[in-house]
């Protein structure tokens, strides 16, 4: 069970990464020690997974984003192995999701531009075993929320 401050501290956190334990411990009114423990202890929980690189994708080169629904032709658990481990192997895949609905797993695609995702979409995710329907949906816009804490 998290505490208040735990909370609070995963608040600040989410929403400005760098923050030193010193200036949350200031933000929060309590002590620099107090906070490197909790943090610690988050981190040892698994509530806190790790640190991220976010690279920005568009200064790299890659503008255009895509979120594919693939339904899968036929399903077992060897082609949902075969499927996901063929898909992991794509560069420009960023996210696998194995989900429920209309679709078995919705896919996120950065590439160059739209004749660069064709060419991804043709080549390679088209050819992964056992796809069968494909639909893409192109982001025009993204905010990154921090979520419920």
């Amino acid at each position: 069970m998290l505490s208040i401050l735990d909370k609070q501290i995963l608040k600040k956190l989410s929403l400005e990464p760098k923050l030193t334990t010193s200036a949350l411990a200031t933000s929060l009114s309590t002590s620099q020690p107090v906070i490197w423990r909790r943090i610690k202890r988050l981190q040892s929980i698994g509530v806190i997974k790790g640190k991220r690189l976010l690279l920005n994708q568009e200064l790299l080169g890659f503008g255009v984003k895509v979120f594919l629904g693939i339904k899968l032709a036929t399903k077992s658990v060897i082609s949902l192995d075969d499927f996901e481990r063929a898909a992991s192997a794509i560069p420009e895949v960023q996210s696998i999701e194995h989900v429920l609905g209309l679709y078995d797993y919705r896919l996120r695609v950065v590439a160059r531009d739209i004749a660069d995702f064709e060419r991804v979409l043709r080549r390679r995710i088209m050819t992964l075993p056992g796809a069968g329907r494909v639909e893409a949906n192109v982001l025009l816009s993204e905010e990154v929320l921090p979520g419920p804490i």
